[in-house]
């Protein structure tokens, strides 16, 4: 007789989530919640939670706004649309991929697979390259929050349309000159294929949830470093900056790449920035969706490292020459 071997039962590890994560520090806040109003009721703390929580609340309805548009375009507006509609000569299609950028709104990481997906079909690099500026730069709603973030300023927004679309088609117009094929990687002109019909919805909620945790995560950091600049620099240091006009912008400039903001919620950082001119705040949005540090990570992750050290300095420079330009236009 042979006996039947039982199978010995798996062992499954249970991992904790961040909900469970969030849950217990929620339930040890309301304990100890009288400890910390103790320790926390400092000026400075105080006045750097409000800042933050002003950041993150006017941001936040805008930022949810653009997450679900781009789940939508992912999802439901194939790349192989905008193809057909663009000229065949660059020249011409680099503006016309440029003003799509209005009416196909994305965040920065959301329009880097897009940019791709047009490469992948046959869409001259440069002319990507123009939608991938554009596109998280120049919708509405990235205009309607800067809108909101600066009240009464409505040539702030006319200022910061126009310098980010001629960044788009600026840098869309020198790449076709001088960008070169082998600079881009294999993987990024790679067909995929395409998504399936029934998959569509499926697609539409991973794209948006992906997209709202790391914009929001980039929120939270930019909101804290709102607060931080607010607490802990004063206010005569940025109005010394400001009062330099080379300085404040190259600061600003620099600023816009190292904090790697969402394009839905830098405004409200910049107009947290009350002691600095206008000038300098318009650098900072202008060069933000275009060049920071978390989207020189995804376009040498999606490009090639060989495309992302060449196209950021060059991105970088154009940006603050046509934010200038348009601040020296509009905000004079």
């Amino acid at each position: 007789m042979t006996t039947a071997t039982r199978a010995q039962p798996s062992r499954v590890r249970r991992r904790i989530t961040s909900l469970e994560v969030l849950c217990a520090l929620l339930v040890l806040a309301l304990a100890l919640q009288g400890w910390l109003n103790r320790v926390l009721d400092v000026p400075a703390l105080r006045t750097g939670s409000t800042v933050f929580v002003a950041v993150c609340v006017q941001a936040m309805p805008f930022l949810v706004l653009g997450v679900l548009v781009s789940g939508a375009i992912a999802a439901f507006m194939p790349a192989a649309v905008l193809r057909r509609v663009l000229p065949r000569r660059t020249a011409l299609a680099v503006p016309v991929a440029g003003a799509a950028g209005v009416a196909l709104p994305g965040c920065e990481c959301a329009s880097v697979p897009v940019a791709r997906r047009l490469m992948q079909q046959g869409v001259p690099p440069a002319v990507a390259v123009a939608f991938l500026l554009a596109a998280p730069a120049v919708n509405p709603i990235v205009l309607v929050a800067t809108a909101v973030a600066f009240p009464g300023r409505p040539e702030m927004v006319l200022a910061r349309f126009v310098g980010s679309l001629a960044t788009a088609v600026v840098t869309g117009w020198l790449w076709a000159r001088l960008g070169r094929p082998e600079w881009i990687a294999e993987r990024a002109l790679r067909r995929l294929p395409a998504t399936e019909g029934g998959s569509r919805w499926a697609v539409f909620a991973e794209t948006a949830r992906h997209d709202l945790v790391e914009s929001g995560g980039y929120l939270v950091i930019g909101g804290l470093t709102a607060a931080v600049l607010n607490v802990l620099v004063p206010s005569g240091w940025l109005a010394a900056v400001g009062g330099q006009a080379a300085l404040g912008v190259l600061v600003m400039a620099l600023l816009a790449v190292v904090l790697a903001l969402c394009s839905e919620a830098d405004a409200f950082v910049a107009a947290s920035l009350g002691a600095l001119p206008l000038l300098p705040r318009l650098v900072f949005l202008v060069v933000g969706p275009a060049v920071d540090v978390k989207l020189i990570a995804l376009h040498a992750g999606t490009f090639g490292r060989s495309f992302a050290v060449r196209f950021a300095p060059l991105v970088f420079v154009v940006a603050v020459g046509c934010a200038l330009a348009a601040g020296l236009v509009f905000l004079s």
